[in-house]
């Protein structure tokens, strides 16, 4: 029996898990400011580390069309193309960047993933996120750079780190039960 078209579905099914996954963690969220703290770096980051740069980002960005279309999946139960042209945007954006960062890391392949290789694509996957979502923040703000990181980078960076190590570890125990895309047995 030929596996490959089993295989396919396995990713597309992993592919709508962590797409839903991600709109979930947008829900469970903290208002602080224009920025909330939200969980769906955690599940960026592990749609990334699981399916891989190429079907991470798609992943996220099937997230992200599906909130520029008028599903409630934004933090707050927020949707349409208004808030994907909002503060926010920048960082909705930024997270099609931050899942092909973390998928370096593994390729989609299913195999191990070392902490210390988790840290660093981690924190490049960080980079991506902020990037472009700090500075599309400054732009819809009118703010200047100190007030920008204050309310857009610092508040985040702790827990975004906890949620790269969280994302890393959920990672390291699919693979270990052999339940990832990737996986053989």
């Amino acid at each position: 029996m030929n596996s490959q078209p089993l295989a396919r579905l396995h990713g597309l099914v992993w592919t709508a898990l962590l797409a839903a996954a991600v709109a979930g963690g947008a829900w469970i969220s903290l208002p602080i400011g224009p920025v909330p703290v939200s969980l769906q770096p955690l599940f960026v980051f592990l749609a990334g580390f699981v399916l891989g740069p190429r079907q991470g980002a798609l992943c996220v960005g099937l997230y992200v069309l599906a909130g520029a279309l008028g599903l409630p999946v934004f933090a707050g139960g927020r949707a349409g193309l208004g808030h994907v042209l909002g503060p926010t945007g920048g960082y909705l954006f930024g997270f099609i960047l931050s899942a092909a960062a973390c998928g370096l890391a593994t390729g989609g392949k299913g195999g191990p993933l070392p902490w210390l290789k988790a840290a660093g694509f981690g924190a490049l996957a960080l980079v991506a996120a902020y990037g472009p979502g700090v500075l599309w923040l400054r732009h819809s703000l009118g703010t200047d750079w100190p007030k920008t990181l204050a309310v857009g980078l610092v508040p985040f960076l702790p827990w975004d780190c906890l949620k790269i190590a969280a994302a890393a570890a959920c990672y390291r125990l699919l693979s270990r039960c052999r339940l990832l895309p990737g996986s053989r047995g």
